[in-house]
């Protein structure tokens, strides 16, 4: 289940990423609903936290370094949160701008998240 909501959370990332930034290109400035794309990427690292609490007590250990995972997912939740509040208060179009480069930083991040869990750590067999 870890990994199909973490490919989830990469695919809203990504989608809120390139929706923030195209909006800011075309010089729109932070409304509520530019917001949005970047407030569901939010959402679903509040849900991801909730998993990474469940996921070792029904048998899905991660393969990597947890303490690891752990840190980029608070850093994860705290770039979009961060970028959503400089717009709502900057209201310019860079702060659009801004939400679309956090929201690809935790796609990145994310990704990083799904190799800790699963591939870091498994020994290749040839």
């Amino acid at each position: 289940m870890i990994e199909w909501f973490t490919t989830i959370a990469i695919i809203v990332s990504v989608i809120a990423g390139l929706v923030a930034l195209v909006l800011g290109g075309i010089g729109r400035r932070p409304d509520d609903y530019s917001v949005l794309p970047t407030a569901a990427v939010a959402l679903v690292l509040l849900v991801q936290i909730v998993i990474g609490i469940v996921a070792p007590f029904v048998g899905n250990e991660p393969t990597g370094d947890i303490v690891e995972w752990w840190i980029y997912l608070v850093v994860a939740l705290v770039l979009p949160v961060a970028a959503i509040g400089w717009a709502l208060v900057d209201r310019t179009r860079w702060a659009t701008v801004v939400m679309g480069v956090a929201s690809l930083a935790v796609a990145v991040m994310v990704f990083r998240m799904n190799q800790i869990w699963f591939v870091q750590g498994v020994a290749l067999v040839s």
